[in-house]
């Protein structure tokens, strides 16, 4: 058996879950616990392991490799403290192949006691048109007030660069990045505006928020110009 499915099999003996109850705790799809359970995949894809982890309370490093401390948040220094190591920072790391196989890693919130914003900007972002496979280019500025983790700047990197050769309409990326987001960090609130550059004559901006923004919370103007004044 797959060294990392032994150990996955380990920590939900040690926690008494069903396999039901881990499925619904983590999120990740019975059938596909069933198979990484029976160790029939060599690494799961996506959020996958960190979510297992997390919800586990084991470290994501030791189930992925079986190195360093078993238990969550002993992360030298306290980097990861209340979550897995990061794997990102610090080392080389590929460009995913696709979104889903991307992971989005967290950390603590430094500032818990009080609600401020966060802003990513992203101004050469790349997807693909899903009818001519034709280059799409965006910029994307995202927003968002944090709860208990703050979203990990070299992952989020690699996750938007990871589209680059996914095919799917403006209106579908910025949302599902917003989407991946909001799951992996589960902010107190988010919004992202996506301005997409014209292909065929017609810019396409897209914009999407969670709901109403805390009280008392500065978010700036985003700041991005009509088409005309791009560039």
């Amino acid at each position: 058996m797959i060294q990392w499915a032994k150990r996955l099999k380990e920590a939900l003996r040690q926690s008494g879950w069903t396999k039901t109850e881990l499925s619904r705790r983590s999120g990740v799809n019975y059938d596909s616990l069933n198979k990484y359970l029976a160790g029939k995949v060599e690494q799961p894809r996506g959020d996958s392991l960190p979510r297992l982890a997390r919800s586990l309370g084991v470290s994501g490093l030791w189930l992925r490799e079986g190195v360093g401390p078993k238990a969550a948040g002993k992360s030298p220094g306290g980097i990861g403290a209340g979550k897995e190591p990061l794997t990102h920072l610090g080392g080389q790391a590929q460009i995913p192949e696709s979104p889903d196989d991307a992971v989005l890693e967290t950390v603590a919130n430094p500032n818990p006691g009080g609600d401020y914003l966060v802003r990513f900007t992203c101004p050469e972002f790349t997807s693909l048109c899903p009818v001519t496979g034709q280059p799409d280019f965006a910029h994307l500025v995202i927003d968002y007030v944090p709860d208990a983790l703050i979203v990990e700047s070299k992952s989020l990197k690699l996750f938007l660069a990871s589209w680059r050769n996914h095919a799917a309409f403006h209106e579908d990326c910025t949302t599902a990045v917003a989407t991946r987001l909001v799951e992996a960090a589960s902010p107190k609130w988010l919004r992202i505006g996506g301005y997409w550059y014209p292909r065929g004559g017609i810019p396409i901006d897209v914009f999407y928020q969670t709901g109403e923004a805390p009280e008392g919370v500065w978010i700036p103007d985003q700041g991005v110009a009509p088409y005309r004044g791009r560039g």
